[in-house]
């Protein structure tokens, strides 16, 4: 059965998505890339795109709910990871874009599938240069 995770994406598109800053790639160990964060507080930084009141993370390509893939994948940070198919935060995602809540069975079968299909992910270099073409964009206007 296929992970619903994989397409999904709303939980990208509905929260603000802060982690510890030596997640970055400005510590040695690591893995999310520091030019898609912002910072929040001393310690504290943001995936950029996810601290409004319609976030939606840099790293999301695609359509939530649809075809909705994350560039990071992979490198994405520990609060990602943190949220559960099925969860609470999963549930309250889901209804917030108007999708129902995940059937139990589909997600018993997802977890017990030891080869869960893969997604395709876009290229996270391109994605950069997208978003900072669009940010340079916005900032150039009067």
């Amino acid at each position: 059965m296929a992970n619903a995770c994989i397409g999904c994406g709303v939980c990208c598109a509905s929260y603000r998505i802060a982690f510890h800053w030596s997640e970055t790639t400005a510590c040695e160990s690591g893995t999310v890339p520091l030019e898609l964060t912002e910072t929040l507080r001393l310690h504290e930084v943001a995936m950029k795109g996810t601290s409004s009141n319609t976030p939606r993370c840099i790293a999301l390509a695609g359509t939530p709910g649809i075809d909705a893939v994350c560039a990071i994948h992979g490198r994405h940070p520990s609060c990602c990871r943190a949220v559960a198919m099925g969860s609470d935060q999963c549930v309250r995602a889901r209804l917030r874009h108007g999708l129902p809540p995940l059937d139990q069975a589909m997600i018993v079968a997802a977890y017990a599938d030891p080869n869960p299909p893969g997604a395709p992910l876009p290229d996270p270099l391109a994605m950069l240069v997208t978003a900072a073409t669009a940010s340079a964009d916005v900032h150039a206007r009067p």
